[in-house]
């Protein structure tokens, strides 16, 4: 962290939003199980929609112009979609976390899913039963931001926002202190 930052993310955050969807509501909504490319459409429409009310995303506008500009995802759909573009046997935390990928490559990896039955979905062991029917839906709300804030870059975080929180939670106890490390053995 450099000197002008502050070592907590949190006081970093131009603006933020918590859309009243998720994957299981869009599911339920449009059909997980059989989802043709005009109920992806609609789902993703649905939740531009909700994008479009977000009064402060134009804020955003500008940090998204830059060229160092990414998106983060974390669990879910984007390491599904990792896990399936890395076509791992099995999933592989190890594998996925830190993990870029490009836009072309999301939208390869979109495109084959769509082309995919529910049952050949549920085959793939990086999304099996659990997450057969809902990992469309879980496309469409990336798609949907992708629209929004369009980013050559996807970065896959595996570890999930309740980590992070747990992590400023205890820094700020004094439990867990961030240092830089130069080496081991260095005094």
């Amino acid at each position: 962290v450099s000197e002008r930052r502050s070592p907590r993310l949190a006081s970093h955050i131009v603006s933020w939003t918590s859309l009243p969807v998720g994957v299981v509501t869009l599911a339920e909504r449009f059909g997980g199980r059989e989802v043709t490319r005009e109920s992806f459409a609609a789902m993703v429409s649905v939740v531009g929609e909700m994008l479009a009310e977000f009064g402060d995303r134009h804020r955003l506008g500008d940090l998204a112009t830059g060229s160092r500009f990414h998106l983060l995802g974390t669990s879910g759909t984007v390491t599904t979609l990792a896990g399936v573009h890395l076509e791992l046997e099995k999933y592989d935390r190890r594998r996925v976390d830190g993990l870029w990928l490009d836009s072309n490559q999301v939208d390869g990896i979109m495109e084959r899913l769509l082309g995919l039955s529910f049952d050949e979905r549920k085959a793939n062991p990086c999304i099996g039963a659990d997450r057969a029917d809902l990992v469309l839906a879980g496309c469409a709300i990336l798609e949907a931001i992708r629209n929004v804030w369009p980013s050559e870059r996807l970065r896959v975080a595996d570890r999930g926002l309740r980590e992070g929180m747990l992590s400023e939670l205890m820094a700020d106890d004094g439990v867990w202190r961030r240092r830089r490390f130069r080496g081991r053995g260095r005094s």
